[in-house]
């Protein structure tokens, strides 16, 4: 029969427990919360926009995500066909803006400046990429939570739509 040693603790020997305080973490101020809460936004592979790309990529849509080379850096370009897409946020992009706007009330300033800044940036995006050519989609993100079938449909018919028009282009009046 084997014999197995047990260390025995004498009376020195105690387990260690560690003694829990009832407030472990310093108190934040309301400053530091938001700045922490802001800290956490992303510009991009957002919730909306990996799901919307996953129903593009099942759907047969090939295309690059946040594509630099175009104005407005566009969250889904789909370069075969010359289509922009862009998920928007209700709230950085002004959705029902003329309502939102009352409802803010910490920062008032700085956040309607930022807003119309980036519907004013938005719109003329919009307009640089009509002038090289492209198709410009913007979806809300709640659009896209809720009706992800429609939002995909909407991009196959711009495709499509891009598509008959390069097939008349190259029938042209000779043809």
């Amino acid at each position: 029969m084997a014999r197995t040693s047990k260390k025995k603790r004498g009376p020195t020997q105690t387990k260690s427990v560690k003694a829990k305080s009832a407030n472990t973490k310093p108190a934040r101020t309301p400053e530091e919360v938001r700045s922490y809460t802001m800290s956490r936004i992303r510009s991009r592979d957002t919730s909306i926009e990996t799901v919307f790309r996953k129903a593009l990529w099942h759907s047969g849509v090939r295309y690059r995500k946040n594509y630099k080379a175009l104005p407005g850096t566009p969250d889904i370009a789909i370069t075969k066909y010359r289509v922009a897409v862009f998920c928007d946020g209700e709230f950085w992009h002004g959705k029902d803006w003329e309502t939102k706007q009352a409802s803010i009330h910490s920062n008032r300033d700085f956040w309607i400046n930022k807003i119309q800044r980036n519907m004013i940036r938005d719109n003329a995006a919009d307009i640089t990429l009509r002038q090289m050519g492209w198709v410009s989609l913007h979806f809300w993100g709640e659009d896209i939570k809720k009706h992800l079938d429609l939002c995909v449909r909407e991009v196959r018919d711009a495709i499509f739509q891009v598509g008959i028009e390069e097939f008349a282009d190259m029938d042209g009046p000779g043809g």
